[in-house]
C-alpha cells in the first residue's frame, strides 16, 4: 500500500503442557519456549511497530515466589530489545547457579524471572492515542490471590467504549482511562473476581480459605467468565489472556472479524495472529494449523488441557478482507492465491484502459507488497494471450511474420519505482516536506518510451491517494509515458473502519473526497444536508445514512474524479485510475467477506453508528475519529 496505515496488533501466545525440565532435556536449553515465541513474534512484525510486551507465568509457585513476570518496550527494535533482556536472565542463571542451574527447572523457577509454563506476546499498532510504555499490552489486574490475576493483550477496537465505560461505573468502579483497552479489561477481570467469589461461596462451609484458594484455581471457569464479559462488546477482536494460576485463552469475536489461529500436540498450545508465525516457529504443515471460530473461546486450563467453547452465538462471518489483500504475511498459501487472484481479476478493465494496446504498455507494481498480485496481473494476461493465439489460429490464416510475431509476444514487464528507505519525510513545513516526498521514490529511466508508452502500475489499496499525488505520479511522469493507469487490487475504500485499522476519518478517503467533488459539481449539496440530518437525528443509527451520498454515481465516474484530483498541473501524461470491483473482491476472498469499508455494510450496530458519526464529525468540520 503507497499511503501509509497503521493496522492490526499482533498476538503469540505459548503454554507448556509438560514440566519445564521436560523442555531442558529434550532441546538441551531452559530458552526453548522463550525462543519459539521471539520466533512468533518476528514473524508478525508487519502487525505492530509502535511496540510490543511479553508476559510470563509461572504455575504452582510456592508462596513468596514471584510468578509474573513482564517486560514491555517502545524502541525502534522492540522485539529483539524485549528478548535481549530476557536473555539476559538466564546469563544471570548461570552466575548465580553455575552451569548446572541452567538445566535445573525447580532451581529456575523459584530463582528466575521469564521460565514460567504460559507466555503472552504482543504487538501494537497504535490506531490513535500517543504511543508510550503504558500503551503498550499486555496490561495487568493484579492481586493477592493469584487466580485473580489476569494479563491481557490483544487485537481489538470496541465501538461501544462509552456504553462499556458507563457499566463499569455502574457496578460501582472507577475506571482510571475511558479506553476499549482499559474497559475490556476490567470488565473481564470483574467477572473474573465474581467466578472466584463464586466458587468460594460454595465451598467455605467445607475448606480452609487455603484449601479453597487451591480448589478455585483447579475449577475456575473460563468460559463462564467470558460468556459474562463478552456480551456487551461491540467489535472487532482477538482477545488474549493469561490468569494467575495458569489458566489462559484467547477469544474471538461472533463476526470473525480479527484474525486468530492455533496449533496443538502434546507439549505445547500455541496461538498467533497468522499462521506463517505459527509454521515459522514450530516447523509445522499448515494443514495442521486450526482457526478459532467466530464467538469462540480457545480455552486452556490450569492442568494444561484445552478446548474451544462457544461464548457469543456466531454471526455472519465477515473475517476482513483487507486483512488477506495487506496486512498478513504473503507466504500463507491461501493468502499467497487470493492475491494473485485479485490481480488477474482486473484484467478486463485494463484492457480496457489500454486500448488492448499490449505492444505500447510496460507493466510494474508499487509498493513491494504489491508484487503478488502483480504475478497474477501478468498471469491473467497470459491467459489472455494464449485466448488470443488460439482464436487466431483456430479462425484465420495469418502471414508467417504475423504469426511468428503473435507466438513471440510477451507482455512488458519492468520494475519502475522503488522506494529509497533512507529518506525520511521528516519536514513539517508542507512546501518543503511535499518537495521532498517526491525524492522518497527512485526510478527507472530509459525502459519507456516517450510518448508513446501507457504505464500500467498495480497498488495494493489507495486509501488517501496521498502518495499518488504528491510523489509516485510525479516519479512516473518523469519516464514521460503517453499514459500513467495506476490499478488497486482492492476496492475504492469509502468509509472508515472501527475494527482495529487506522481508517477513521472521512475526509482521509480519495474516493470520498471524490464523491463529494462530484455533489458539489452537480449541485447536489442539499443531498449532503439531508444524510446529516438523518445521521445526526439519534433515531435509528442502525442504518448506514453515508451510503447515500455514493448512490447517484457509477464507480467508473468516481474512479475518473479520484484520477483528475491526483493529477496536479504539472503531469503531462494522461493518468487514469481503476479499482477491483466488489463482486471479485468476494470471488478471490470467499471465506473472507468482511467488506464494510468498501461497501459500507457494517456487521455490528455500533459500526454503523460509527459510519454516520464520521460523516456528522465531517460536516461539523471536527477532526476527532468516531469511535
Amino acid at each position: 500500500m503507497s499511503d501509509q496505515i497503521k493496522h492490526e496488533c499482533g498476538i503469540a501466545l505459548i503454554r507448556l503442557r509438560k514440566p519445564l525440565q521436560y523442555y531442558i532435556d529434550k532441546y538441551g536449553s531452559p530458552a526453548y519456549v522463550s525462543n519459539r515465541l521471539y520466533v512468533l513474534m518476528q514473524k508478525q512484525i508487519n502487525r505492530g511497530q509502535d511496540g510490543a510486551g511479553v508476559a510470563n507465568i509461572k504455575i504452582n509457585t510456592k508462596p513468596g515466589t514471584r510468578y509474573i513476570s513482564r517486560y514491555r518496550s517502545i524502541e525502534p527494535q522492540a522485539v529483539n530489545f524485549i528478548f535481549d533482556k530476557i536473555q539476559k536472565k538466564f546469563k544471570k542463571a548461570k552466575k548465580l547457579g553455575g552451569d548446572q542451574a541452567l538445566f535445573d527447572a525447580d532451581w529456575l523457577k523459584e530463582n528466575i524471572a521469564f521460565t514460567g509454563e504460559v507466555w503472552l506476546g504482543h504487538l501494537r499498532y497504535g490506531t490513535h492515542g500517543e504511543n508510550s510504555i503504558e500503551t503498550c499490552h499486555p496490561f495487568l489486574k493484579q492481586n493477592n490471590w493469584r487466580s485473580r490475576n489476569l494479563v491481557m493483550a490483544g487485537n481489538f477496537n470496541m465501538t461501544n467504549v462509552e456504553e462499556l465505560f458507563g457499566k463499569l461505573v455502574e457496578l460501582g468502579q472507577h475506571p482510571k482511562e475511558k479506553t476499549d483497552t482499559v474497559t475490556v479489561m476490567e470488565k473481564i477481570g470483574h467477572f473474573l473476581d465474581e467466578e472466584n467469589q463464586r466458587i468460594f461461596d460454595k465451598y467455605k462451609h467445607q475448606y480452609s480459605n487455603e484449601q479453597i484458594t487451591a480448589v478455585i484455581e483447579d475449577e475456575l471457569d473460563v468460559a463462564r467468565i467470558l460468556r459474562r464479559s463478552c456480551r456487551d462488546f461491540d467489535g472487532g477482536y482477538a482477545m488474549a489472556g493469561l490468569i494467575g494460576n495458569g489458566s489462559s485463552f484467547v477469544v474471538r469475536d461472533p463476526s470473525g472479524i480479527r484474525p486468530a489461529y492455533y496449533y496443538a500436540d502434546d507439549e505445547i498450545v500455541v496461538v498467533a495472529s497468522e499462521k506463517p508465525a505459527i509454521k515459522s516457529a514450530f516447523d509445522i504443515d499448515f494443514k495442521q494449523i486450526k482457526e478459532i471460530q467466530p464467538g469462540n473461546a480457545l480455552i486452556i486450563n490450569k492442568d494444561g488441557s484445552f478446548a474451544e467453547h462457544e461464548i457469543m452465538p456466531a454471526r455472519e462471518k465477515k473475517s476482513c478482507s483487507f486483512e488477506r489483500i495487506y496486512f498478513s504475511r504473503g507466504t500463507d498459501p491461501d493468502i499467497y492465491r487470493e492475491r494473485k487472484l485479485l490481480g488477474k481479476a482486473l484484467i478486463p478493465q485494463i484492457l480496457q484502459a489500454i486500448d488492448f494496446d499490449l505492444k505500447n504498455t510496460v507493466f510494474s507494481y508499487i509498493p513491494n507488497t504489491a508484487e503478488t498480485a502483480f504475478l497474477g496481473m501478468i498471469e491473467g494476461l497470459e491467459d489472455y494471450l494464449s485466448a488470443k493465439r488460439r482464436e487466431v489460429l483456430l479462425e484465420g490464416k495469418p502471414h508467417l511474420e504475423d504469426l511468428e510475431e503473435l507466438l513471440n509476444f510477451r507482455p512488458r514487464v519492468e520494475k519502475l519505482v522503488s522506494k529509497d528507505v533512507k529518506l525520511r519525510t521528516f519536514i513539517t513545513n508542507d512546501t518543503d516536506r511535499d518537495a521532498m516526498v517526491a525524492n522518497v521514490y527512485d526510478t527507472t529511466y530509459e525502459v519507456v518510451r516517450s510518448g508513446i508508452d501507457t504505464l500500467v502500475v498495480i497498488d495494493d489499496s489507495i486509501v488517501r491517494g496521498t502518495t499518488l499525488e504528491k510523489s509516485i505520479l510525479t516519479t512516473l511522469d518523469k519516464l514521460e509515458p503517453k499514459r500513467i493507469v495506476i490499478v488497486s487490487s482492492a476496492p475504492q475504500i469509502r468509509f472508515p473502519d472501527c475494527y482495529g485499522i487506522d481508517m477513521s476519518k472521512m475526509k482521509e478517503f480519495i474516493a470520498f473526497r471524490a464523491t463529494i467533488a462530484l455533489l458539489k459539481e452537480k449541485g447536489m449539496e442539499s443531498l449532503m444536508n439531508n444524510v446529516y440530518e438523518r445521521a445526526n437525528s439519534g433515531e435509528v443509527l442502525d442504518i448506514n445514512y453515508v451510503k447515500g451520498l455514493y448512490e447517484p454515481f457509477t464507480d467508473q465516474e468516481i474512479s475518473d474524479k479520484i484520477a483528475e484530483i491526483i493529477t496536479s498541473e504539472d503531469i503531462k501524461a494522461e493518468v487514469k485510475v481503476i479499482y477491483q470491483t466488489v463482486d471479485n473482491l468476494h470471488k478471490a476472498c470467499p471465506n473472507h467477506l468482511g467488506d464494510w469499508y468498501f461497501t459500507g455494510d457494517f456487521p455490528t450496530p455500533g459500526g454503523m453508528r460509527v459510519v454516520n458519526r464520521a460523516f456528522v464529525n465531517y460536516m461539523e468540520g471536527k477532526t476527532i475519529r468516531a469511535y
